[in-house]
């Protein structure tokens, strides 16, 4: 029987490529003056493949995009850091997020993250989705000094809710650093479908969307069947 479940952040529980998409986009009209020759559109679907779903360094980003659209050097530190103030607001759980989570939580689960990222910009994020009092723990890698797909990473939060590997599953969107990072570490890996990733190598349980969770095999019906050790 499950205990706990962990998730991954970005792609996972916050519904970041529709905010970056937005954020682009608002970007777009705020520098109208200065990117005026190219078209909106043009520039949201650059703006997202250069961001690679969050994987991409943002200075690069911006370097990378002045170069291709022949803008001013002097562009990019603005453009970055307008991105940086605009970056929590944008921020949003998808919609099945929040009810999935409070049903797990009323069925007695622990529940935490663990996610790739700098502090100064994870933890005001997991703040703005509405998450800290959802969270009986949080793992930041910055923060650790270690990374998903290290198994370090899920053992110390597996230590922080007093858990089994085997009675824990983690649920992320990368099939590399998520799943194939969970089973190496003993959890049940359950792979948030999506278009843009390839399959993972690893066996797996599938959903579409956090209700897939609550009937998952080995996932309690109500609190009473969350045995305590």
């Amino acid at each position: 029987m499950l205990r706990a479940v962990l998730f991954d952040l970005d792609g996972t529980l916050s519904d970041r490529d529709s905010a970056m998409r937005e954020l682009f986009a608002d970007q777009h009209q705020r520098f109208a003056a200065a990117l005026q020759r190219i078209p909106c559109g043009s520039y949201v679907a650059r703006m997202l493949e250069l961001d690679a779903h969050g994987h991409c360094d943002k200075a690069e980003v911006y370097s990378r995009a002045v170069t291709e659209f022949a803008l001013s050097d002097t562009l990019a530190a603005a453009l970055l850091a307008d991105f940086w103030s605009a970056y929590h607001g944008h921020c949003r759980c998808f919609a099945d997020v929040l009810p999935a989570l409070r049903e797990l939580r009323r069925r007695g689960l622990s529940l935490g993250i663990i996610t790739n990222g700098v502090v100064r910009v994870q933890e005001p994020a997991i703040s703005h989705l509405g998450l800290n009092d959802l969270m009986d723990t949080v793992h930041i890698s910055e923060h650790e000094g270690v990374r998903k797909p290290d198994v370090e990473i899920f053992r110390r939060a597996l230590r922080a809710l007093d858990v089994r590997a085997e009675e824990a599953c983690f649920v992320g969107d990368d099939p590399d650093v998520d799943v194939r990072g969970a089973a190496d570490a003993g959890l049940t890996p359950v792979w948030r479908r999506t278009t843009y990733w390839k399959l993972p190598t690893v066996r797996h349980e599938v959903v579409d969307d956090l209700g897939g969770l609550l009937v998952l095999p080995d996932m309690p019906l109500n609190s009473s069947d969350v045995v305590s050790r």
